[in-house]
Protein backbone atom coordinates (compact mmCIF):
# COMPACT_ATOMS: atom_id res chain seq x y z
CA UNK A 1 0.00 0.00 0.00
CA UNK A 2 1.23 3.49 -0.84
CA UNK A 3 0.01 6.68 0.76
CA UNK A 4 0.54 10.30 -0.35
CA UNK A 5 1.77 9.45 -3.83
CA UNK A 6 0.56 12.92 -4.78
CA UNK A 7 -0.59 15.79 -2.55
CA UNK A 8 -4.21 15.36 -3.65
CA UNK A 9 -4.20 11.87 -2.13
CA UNK A 10 -4.33 13.35 1.35
CA UNK A 11 -6.76 16.18 1.99
CA UNK A 12 -7.71 17.63 5.33
CA UNK A 13 -9.93 20.57 6.23
CA UNK A 14 -10.59 22.05 9.63
CA UNK A 15 -14.22 22.17 10.74
CA UNK A 16 -14.40 25.70 12.16
CA UNK A 17 -16.93 26.89 14.69
CA UNK A 18 -15.95 30.56 14.50
CA UNK A 19 -18.51 32.77 12.73
CA UNK A 20 -17.05 35.82 10.98
CA UNK A 21 -18.80 39.18 10.82
CA UNK A 22 -17.97 42.66 9.58
CA UNK A 23 -16.77 43.75 13.03
CA UNK A 24 -13.61 43.08 14.99
CA UNK A 25 -9.91 43.90 14.83
CA UNK A 26 -8.90 40.40 13.73
CA UNK A 27 -9.18 39.60 10.03
CA UNK A 28 -10.28 35.99 9.53
CA UNK A 29 -8.83 33.93 6.66
CA UNK A 30 -9.02 30.52 5.00
CA UNK A 31 -5.55 29.15 4.22
CA UNK A 32 -5.29 26.46 1.54
CA UNK A 33 -1.81 25.06 1.06
CA UNK A 34 0.02 22.25 -0.73
CA UNK A 35 3.49 20.87 -0.06
CA UNK A 36 4.27 23.34 2.73
CA UNK A 37 3.88 23.20 6.50
CA UNK A 38 1.78 25.62 8.54
CA UNK A 39 4.77 27.39 10.10
CA UNK A 40 6.43 27.87 6.71
CA UNK A 41 3.16 29.15 5.22
CA UNK A 42 2.70 31.67 8.02
CA UNK A 43 6.30 32.83 7.61
CA UNK A 44 5.66 33.36 3.89
CA UNK A 45 2.54 35.39 4.62
CA UNK A 46 4.38 37.56 7.12
CA UNK A 47 7.18 38.22 4.64
CA UNK A 48 4.69 39.03 1.86
CA UNK A 49 2.88 41.61 3.98
CA UNK A 50 5.82 42.62 6.19
CA UNK A 51 3.91 42.00 9.42
CA UNK A 52 5.22 40.67 12.77
CA UNK A 53 4.77 36.95 13.34
CA UNK A 54 3.02 37.61 16.65
CA UNK A 55 -0.03 39.10 14.92
CA UNK A 56 -0.92 35.73 13.35
CA UNK A 57 -2.94 33.10 15.24
CA UNK A 58 -4.14 29.66 14.12
CA UNK A 59 -5.65 26.56 15.66
CA UNK A 60 -3.22 23.80 14.76
CA UNK A 61 -0.44 22.56 12.52
CA UNK A 62 -1.21 20.85 9.24
CA UNK A 63 0.95 18.36 7.35
CA UNK A 64 3.16 19.64 4.53
CA UNK A 65 2.68 16.45 2.47
CA UNK A 66 -0.98 17.09 1.73
CA UNK A 67 -3.60 19.51 0.47
CA UNK A 68 -4.85 21.21 3.62
CA UNK A 69 -7.39 23.87 4.52
CA UNK A 70 -7.20 25.66 7.83
CA UNK A 71 -8.22 28.97 9.34
CA UNK A 72 -6.30 31.81 10.95
CA UNK A 73 -6.54 35.43 12.02
CA UNK A 74 -4.19 38.37 11.62
CA UNK A 75 -4.54 41.30 13.97
CA UNK A 76 -5.60 44.23 11.76
CA UNK A 77 -4.72 42.14 8.72
CA UNK A 78 -5.28 43.22 5.09
CA UNK A 79 -8.68 42.53 3.57
CA UNK A 80 -7.31 41.18 0.28
CA UNK A 81 -6.11 37.67 -0.69
CA UNK A 82 -2.75 36.10 -1.40
CA UNK A 83 -2.35 33.63 -4.24
CA UNK A 84 0.97 31.82 -4.60
CA UNK A 85 1.83 28.47 -6.22
CA UNK A 86 1.72 26.58 -2.91
CA UNK A 87 -0.77 28.61 -0.87
CA UNK A 88 -3.93 30.68 -1.12
CA UNK A 89 -5.11 33.00 1.66
CA UNK A 90 -8.72 34.23 1.44
CA UNK A 91 -10.24 36.84 3.79
CA UNK A 92 -13.63 35.72 5.15
CA UNK A 93 -14.52 38.60 7.46
CA UNK A 94 -13.66 39.74 10.98
CA UNK A 95 -13.51 38.24 14.46
CA UNK A 96 -13.52 39.97 17.85
CA UNK A 97 -10.55 37.87 19.05
CA UNK A 98 -7.71 35.77 17.69
CA UNK A 99 -8.54 32.36 16.20
CA UNK A 100 -7.33 29.42 18.29
CA UNK A 101 -7.75 25.67 18.96
CA UNK A 102 -11.09 26.34 20.63
CA UNK A 103 -12.49 27.62 17.31
CA UNK A 104 -12.66 24.34 15.40
CA UNK A 105 -14.22 21.01 16.35
CA UNK A 106 -12.14 18.62 14.28
CA UNK A 107 -11.03 17.81 10.77
CA UNK A 108 -12.58 16.22 7.68
CA UNK A 109 -10.26 13.90 5.77
CA UNK A 110 -10.17 12.38 2.30
CA UNK A 111 -7.37 9.82 1.99
CA UNK A 112 -6.42 7.69 -1.02
CA UNK A 113 -4.50 4.45 -0.46
CA UNK A 114 -2.83 3.19 -3.67
CA UNK A 115 -1.01 0.26 -5.23
CA UNK A 116 -3.23 -2.37 -3.61
CA UNK A 117 -4.30 -5.75 -4.90
CA UNK A 118 -8.01 -6.31 -5.32
CA UNK A 119 -8.01 -8.58 -2.27
CA UNK A 120 -6.14 -6.06 -0.13
CA UNK A 121 -8.52 -3.28 -1.17
CA UNK A 122 -11.52 -5.39 -0.23
CA UNK A 123 -9.88 -6.30 3.08
CA UNK A 124 -9.31 -2.62 3.85
CA UNK A 125 -13.07 -2.10 3.61
CA UNK A 126 -13.69 -4.99 6.00
CA UNK A 127 -11.08 -3.64 8.40
CA UNK A 128 -12.83 -0.28 8.41
CA UNK A 129 -15.79 -2.00 10.03
CA UNK A 130 -13.47 -3.83 12.45
CA UNK A 131 -11.80 -0.54 13.38
CA UNK A 132 -15.20 0.83 14.30
CA UNK A 133 -15.63 -2.09 16.70
CA UNK A 134 -12.13 -2.16 18.22
CA UNK A 135 -11.41 1.54 18.11
CA UNK A 136 -8.27 3.13 16.69
CA UNK A 137 -5.58 4.10 19.20
CA UNK A 138 -5.35 7.87 19.50
CA UNK A 139 -1.58 7.83 19.17
CA UNK A 140 0.38 10.81 17.92
CA UNK A 141 1.75 9.74 14.54
CA UNK A 142 5.06 10.27 12.75
CA UNK A 143 4.16 13.82 11.70
CA UNK A 144 4.55 14.79 15.35
CA UNK A 145 8.12 13.51 15.43
CA UNK A 146 9.59 15.27 12.42
CA UNK A 147 12.18 16.96 14.66
CA UNK A 148 13.70 13.59 15.61
CA UNK A 149 16.74 12.96 13.42
CA UNK A 150 18.65 9.84 12.49
CA UNK A 151 19.99 9.61 16.05
CA UNK A 152 16.48 8.75 17.25
CA UNK A 153 16.99 11.03 20.26
CA UNK A 154 14.52 13.64 21.45
CA UNK A 155 15.80 17.19 21.80
CA UNK A 156 13.53 17.85 24.77
CA UNK A 157 14.74 14.73 26.58
CA UNK A 158 18.28 16.12 26.55
CA UNK A 159 16.93 19.44 27.84
CA UNK A 160 15.05 17.81 30.71
CA UNK A 161 18.25 15.95 31.66
CA UNK A 162 19.92 19.41 31.72
CA UNK A 163 22.32 18.50 28.92
CA UNK A 164 21.83 21.78 27.10
CA UNK A 165 24.74 21.31 24.73
CA UNK A 166 23.31 18.00 23.54
CA UNK A 167 19.87 19.57 23.08
CA UNK A 168 21.40 22.34 20.96
CA UNK A 169 23.49 19.91 18.92
CA UNK A 170 20.48 17.70 18.22
CA UNK A 171 18.44 20.75 17.16
CA UNK A 172 21.09 22.25 14.90
CA UNK A 173 23.26 19.39 13.66
CA UNK A 174 21.46 16.04 13.87
CA UNK A 175 20.77 14.83 10.28
CA UNK A 176 17.11 14.38 9.46
CA UNK A 177 15.54 12.54 6.52
CA UNK A 178 13.49 15.64 5.66
CA UNK A 179 16.47 18.01 5.44
CA UNK A 180 16.79 20.07 2.27
CA UNK A 181 20.18 20.25 0.58
CA UNK A 182 21.07 23.63 2.12
CA UNK A 183 20.11 22.39 5.59
CA UNK A 184 22.22 19.25 5.11
CA UNK A 185 25.23 21.40 4.23
CA UNK A 186 24.81 23.62 7.29
CA UNK A 187 24.38 20.64 9.60
CA UNK A 188 27.49 18.98 8.17
CA UNK A 189 29.51 22.16 8.74
CA UNK A 190 28.26 22.39 12.32
CA UNK A 191 29.17 18.78 13.05
CA UNK A 192 32.63 19.31 11.61
CA UNK A 193 33.34 22.51 13.55
CA UNK A 194 31.26 21.94 16.69
CA UNK A 195 32.92 23.76 19.59
CA UNK A 196 35.16 25.86 17.33
CA UNK A 197 32.60 28.60 16.93
CA UNK A 198 34.65 31.07 14.84
CA UNK A 199 35.36 28.28 12.32
CA UNK A 200 31.72 27.19 12.37
CA UNK A 201 30.59 30.76 11.73
CA UNK A 202 32.99 31.09 8.79
CA UNK A 203 31.66 27.83 7.28
CA UNK A 204 27.99 28.87 7.39
CA UNK A 205 26.03 31.01 4.97
CA UNK A 206 23.64 33.67 6.18
CA UNK A 207 21.00 31.77 8.16
CA UNK A 208 19.35 31.40 11.54
CA UNK A 209 22.00 28.79 12.41
CA UNK A 210 24.76 31.31 11.69
CA UNK A 211 23.08 33.86 13.97
CA UNK A 212 23.04 31.31 16.79
CA UNK A 213 26.70 30.42 16.21
CA UNK A 214 27.55 34.13 16.24
CA UNK A 215 26.10 34.23 19.76
CA UNK A 216 28.29 31.26 20.72
CA UNK A 217 31.40 33.02 19.44
CA UNK A 218 30.89 35.55 22.25
CA UNK A 219 29.31 33.09 24.75
CA UNK A 220 31.01 29.77 23.92
CA UNK A 221 29.49 27.71 26.75
CA UNK A 222 26.02 29.28 27.05
CA UNK A 223 24.22 26.49 25.22
CA UNK A 224 20.93 27.25 26.96
CA UNK A 225 21.11 30.85 25.79
CA UNK A 226 21.93 29.76 22.26
CA UNK A 227 19.04 27.29 22.27
CA UNK A 228 16.69 30.09 23.35
CA UNK A 229 17.55 31.87 20.09
CA UNK A 230 15.99 29.13 18.00
CA UNK A 231 12.53 30.15 16.72
CA UNK A 232 9.92 29.70 19.42
CA UNK A 233 7.66 27.69 17.09
CA UNK A 234 10.42 25.15 16.53
CA UNK A 235 11.33 24.93 20.22
CA UNK A 236 7.67 24.34 21.04
CA UNK A 237 7.62 21.49 18.52
CA UNK A 238 10.68 19.88 20.15
CA UNK A 239 8.98 19.73 23.55
CA UNK A 240 5.63 18.70 22.12
CA UNK A 241 7.29 15.81 20.29
CA UNK A 242 8.79 14.32 23.44
CA UNK A 243 5.63 14.84 25.50
CA UNK A 244 3.64 13.15 22.72
CA UNK A 245 5.93 10.13 22.62
CA UNK A 246 5.69 9.71 26.39
CA UNK A 247 1.90 9.83 26.05
CA UNK A 248 2.03 7.24 23.26
CA UNK A 249 4.02 4.88 25.47
CA UNK A 250 1.53 5.26 28.33
CA UNK A 251 -1.35 4.39 25.99
CA UNK A 252 0.68 1.47 24.59
CA UNK A 253 1.12 0.09 28.11
CA UNK A 254 -2.57 0.65 28.88
CA UNK A 255 -3.64 -1.30 25.79
CA UNK A 256 -1.25 -4.14 26.62
CA UNK A 257 -2.56 -4.33 30.18
CA UNK A 258 -6.15 -4.70 29.01
CA UNK A 259 -5.75 -7.13 26.10
CA UNK A 260 -4.64 -10.70 25.54
CA UNK A 261 -1.52 -11.47 23.47
CA UNK A 262 -3.55 -12.59 20.46
CA UNK A 263 -5.41 -9.27 20.50
CA UNK A 264 -2.26 -7.17 20.00
CA UNK A 265 -0.53 -6.17 16.79
CA UNK A 266 2.68 -4.14 16.78
CA UNK A 267 2.97 -1.33 14.26
CA UNK A 268 6.23 0.50 13.68
CA UNK A 269 6.45 4.28 13.83
CA UNK A 270 9.45 6.48 13.13
CA UNK A 271 10.62 6.42 16.74
CA UNK A 272 9.39 3.00 17.89
CA UNK A 273 6.72 0.32 17.74
CA UNK A 274 3.28 0.65 19.32
CA UNK A 275 0.45 -1.77 20.09
CA UNK A 276 -2.87 -1.79 18.22
CA UNK A 277 -5.81 -3.77 19.65
CA UNK A 278 -7.73 -6.17 17.41
CA UNK A 279 -10.72 -8.40 18.09
CA UNK A 280 -11.83 -6.69 21.30
CA UNK A 281 -15.04 -7.47 23.08
CA UNK A 282 -17.25 -4.58 24.12
CA UNK A 283 -16.17 -4.67 27.77
CA UNK A 284 -12.49 -4.43 26.80
CA UNK A 285 -13.07 -1.48 24.54
CA UNK A 286 -15.08 0.34 27.19
CA UNK A 287 -12.39 -0.32 29.80
CA UNK A 288 -9.57 0.95 27.58
CA UNK A 289 -11.50 4.08 26.59
CA UNK A 290 -13.08 4.80 29.97
CA UNK A 291 -10.40 7.15 31.29
CA UNK A 292 -8.81 10.03 29.40
CA UNK A 293 -5.01 9.93 29.67
CA UNK A 294 -3.30 13.16 30.76
CA UNK A 295 -0.41 14.58 28.78
CA UNK A 296 2.70 14.13 30.94
CA UNK A 297 3.45 17.41 32.69
CA UNK A 298 4.44 18.52 36.17
CA UNK A 299 1.39 20.81 36.03
CA UNK A 300 -1.00 17.84 36.16
CA UNK A 301 -1.27 15.07 38.76
CA UNK A 302 0.02 11.58 38.04
CA UNK A 303 -2.86 9.28 37.03
CA UNK A 304 -4.12 6.97 39.76
CA UNK A 305 -4.22 3.19 39.86
CA UNK A 306 -2.85 0.91 37.13
CA UNK A 307 -2.63 3.76 34.62
CA UNK A 308 -0.45 5.67 37.06
CA UNK A 309 1.82 2.65 37.47
CA UNK A 310 2.30 2.53 33.72
CA UNK A 311 3.05 6.26 33.61
CA UNK A 312 5.71 5.94 36.30
CA UNK A 313 7.33 3.04 34.42
CA UNK A 314 7.40 5.00 31.17
CA UNK A 315 9.05 7.98 32.85
CA UNK A 316 11.59 5.80 34.64
CA UNK A 317 12.74 4.32 31.31
CA UNK A 318 13.92 7.84 30.37
CA UNK A 319 15.46 8.52 33.77
CA UNK A 320 12.66 10.91 34.67
CA UNK A 321 9.83 11.30 37.14
CA UNK A 322 6.44 12.80 36.27
CA UNK A 323 7.41 15.97 38.15
CA UNK A 324 10.50 16.37 35.93
CA UNK A 325 8.37 17.12 32.86
CA UNK A 326 8.70 20.88 33.04
CA UNK A 327 10.74 23.32 30.98
CA UNK A 328 13.52 25.05 32.88
CA UNK A 329 15.43 28.14 31.67
CA UNK A 330 12.92 28.99 28.94
CA UNK A 331 10.09 31.39 29.73
CA UNK A 332 8.24 31.17 26.42
CA UNK A 333 7.92 27.38 26.01
CA UNK A 334 6.04 24.90 28.19
CA UNK A 335 4.54 21.42 28.21
CA UNK A 336 0.83 21.42 27.40
CA UNK A 337 -1.82 20.53 29.94
CA UNK A 338 -4.78 18.41 29.00
CA UNK A 339 -5.96 14.89 28.31
CA UNK A 340 -6.60 12.68 25.28
CA UNK A 341 -9.09 9.88 24.91
CA UNK A 342 -7.35 6.54 24.34
CA UNK A 343 -9.41 5.66 21.24
CA UNK A 344 -10.42 7.76 18.24
CA UNK A 345 -14.13 8.10 17.49
CA UNK A 346 -14.76 7.91 13.75
CA UNK A 347 -17.46 10.03 12.14
CA UNK A 348 -19.18 10.18 8.75
CA UNK A 349 -17.18 7.28 7.34
CA UNK A 350 -17.35 6.38 3.63
CA UNK A 351 -15.10 4.26 1.43
CA UNK A 352 -14.77 3.54 -2.27
CA UNK A 353 -12.63 1.03 -4.17
CA UNK A 354 -11.48 2.25 -7.60
CA UNK A 355 -8.91 1.58 -10.27
CA UNK A 356 -5.52 3.10 -9.47
CA UNK A 357 -4.56 5.35 -12.37
CA UNK A 358 -0.98 5.61 -11.06
CA UNK A 359 -0.32 1.84 -10.81
CA UNK A 360 -1.30 -0.48 -13.62
CA UNK A 361 -3.65 -3.31 -12.69
CA UNK A 362 -3.82 -2.15 -9.09
CA UNK A 363 -6.64 -0.81 -6.95
CA UNK A 364 -6.97 2.30 -4.83
CA UNK A 365 -9.22 2.89 -1.84
CA UNK A 366 -10.60 6.34 -1.08
CA UNK A 367 -11.63 6.94 2.52
CA UNK A 368 -13.59 9.90 3.84
CA UNK A 369 -14.13 10.48 7.54
CA UNK A 370 -14.14 13.09 10.29
CA UNK A 371 -11.95 13.06 13.39
CA UNK A 372 -11.79 15.22 16.50
CA UNK A 373 -8.96 17.73 16.59
CA UNK A 374 -5.63 16.29 17.59
CA UNK A 375 -6.37 12.85 16.09
CA UNK A 376 -4.25 11.54 13.22
CA UNK A 377 -5.91 10.17 10.10
CA UNK A 378 -2.79 8.12 9.35
CA UNK A 379 -3.49 6.06 12.47
CA UNK A 380 -6.70 4.86 10.85
CA UNK A 381 -4.73 3.96 7.71
CA UNK A 382 -2.25 1.97 9.81
CA UNK A 383 -5.14 0.15 11.45
CA UNK A 384 -6.64 -0.73 8.07
CA UNK A 385 -3.39 -1.97 6.56
CA UNK A 386 -0.39 -2.65 8.79
CA UNK A 387 -2.31 -3.75 11.87
CA UNK A 388 -4.45 -6.01 9.68
CA UNK A 389 -1.60 -7.37 7.58
CA UNK A 390 -3.00 -5.93 4.33
CA UNK A 391 -0.15 -3.68 3.35
CA UNK A 392 0.15 -4.91 -0.24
Amino acid sequence: MKLKRQPEDFRVEELPTAVPSDRGRYTYYRLTKTGIGTIEAVDAICRRWNIPRGRVAYGGLKDRHAVTVQYLTIFEGPAHPIQQPNLTLEPLGKLERAFGPQDFSGNRFAVVMRDMTEGAAAEAGRQLAAAGNDGVPNYFDDQRFGSVGYSGEFIAHAWLKEDYEKALRLALADPNPFDRSDTKARKAALREHWGDWPAAKAALDRSSERSIVTYLVDHPTDFAGAFARIKRDLRSLYFAAFQSWLWNLILDGWIQRNTRPEQRVEVGLKVGALTFPVGLDQDQRELIDRTAIPLPSSRTPVPEGPLGEIAVEVMAAFGLAWADVRVKKLKDVFFSKGTRKPLIPLGNVASEVMNDELHRNKKAVRLEFSLPKGAYATMLVKRLTEAAGTGS
